[in-house]
């Protein structure tokens, strides 16, 4: 479970790669982060990438398709 005193280390990272010209975005942060985020009002200073859903005819990664292989050179 998360707490303030995370939200607050998270901050002062943000503070810190500002300092040194990076941005950091949080992805894949649970509901709990996401509302101390809003109640401590860091919305705007800890940016959170949305949840992406993958589209309707996206390909699983993995193997993108299936051969036969043929002799081996022995």
């Amino acid at each position: 479970m998360a707490s303030l005193e995370t939200i607050d280390l998270l901050a002062r990272a943000q503070l810190e790669a500002r300092r040194l010209g990076f941005t950091i975005v949080l992805r894949d942060v649970p509901p709990d982060v996401r509302e101390l985020i809003g109640l401590a009002g860091l919305d705007e200073v800890l940016p959170v990438e949305p949840r992406r859903q993958p589209e309707e005819r996206e390909e699983p990664l993995g193997v993108e398709e299936e051969r036969q292989l043929g002799d081996l050179p022995a």
